[in-house]
């Protein structure tokens, strides 16, 4: 991440047509390096708060495209975590204080847990030097589940897929490629959806079309809820039919 300044300023340098980016750093970076050249964003968590638009319909600037974060995505989390396995009473959630989002998300999941009668434990996780200490810190807790808030130091981390089976936690993760390298369970925004929106909106650009107070950021519209049995056998709990049912996506 450290190399996003300079390579915001390469592609400025170059003057592309568009830019394309995923991520809030990514985006800090381009905002930092062009007032000019029209941005899309993709796989952003909230980009009114991070400062990168006005507004979701009225934006303004010259960034746009799509925001990977939806009202009621945690209490959704934490019931299917209580749906999978009724008898959890205590769920860890890895965050990170310094960013924005992550502290309405927890607002939401801890107003989830009251209605659901779960205890929740936040759980500051800043650098990959701290993914140890932190899973020492929940089991003394008897944490018996795990939400992992989507960030950089903590999305599709295998250290924390490995530890999190290796103590046999019933863990939720925010995208599809935490479950593909043996997470549990996700559920989310799809990726794949707003990618393809994405290339929408580049599309547009390119026939003319100009980011501004007209052109609203988009939220998700499609949601999947992916789930690997394997980890599932390896933890010893057993997926009930109905949710196996509603999943997107099954690993066997």
């Amino acid at each position: 991440m450290e190399r996003f300044p300079e390579l915001a300023a390469e592609l400025v340098r170059l003057k592309v047509d568009v830019i394309v980016a995923s991520g809030n750093p990514a985006i800090i970076a381009l905002k930092k390096a062009t007032q000019n050249i029209p941005v899309v964003m993709t796989v952003v968590a909230d980009p009114v708060g991070a400062g990168f638009i006005a507004s979701l319909a009225r934006p303004g600037g010259n960034i746009t495209g799509l925001t990977n974060i939806a009202e009621q995505l945690s209490g959704k989390r934490l019931e299917l975590l209580k749906e999978i396995n009724p008898k959890i009473a205590k769920v860890a959630v890895f965050r990170n204080p310094t960013i924005p989002t992550h502290t309405n998300l927890w607002k939401e999941t801890l107003d989830a847990s009251q209605a659901l009668a779960l205890t929740v434990l936040p759980v500051d996780i800043r650098a990959t030097d701290e993914i140890e200490r932190a899973f020492d810190a929940i089991m003394k807790e008897h944490v018996e589940a795990l939400i992992v808030l989507p960030q950089p130091v903590t999305t599709t981390n295998q250290q924390i897929v490995e530890l999190a089976a290796k103590n046999r936690l019933t863990a939720m993760y925010p995208f599809a490629d935490d479950v593909e390298l043996g997470g549990l369970m996700a559920y989310g925004s799809s990726r794949t959806d707003l990618w393809r929106r994405a290339a929408v909106n580049v599309d547009k650009i390119l026939k003319g079309a100009k980011p501004g107070d007209r052109w609203p950021v988009e939220q998700p519209k499609k949601f999947e809820l992916v789930i690997n049995l394997r980890t599932a056998k390896q933890i010893g709990l057993s997926i009930p039919p109905n949710v196996l049912a509603r999943a997107d996506r099954v690993i066997r």
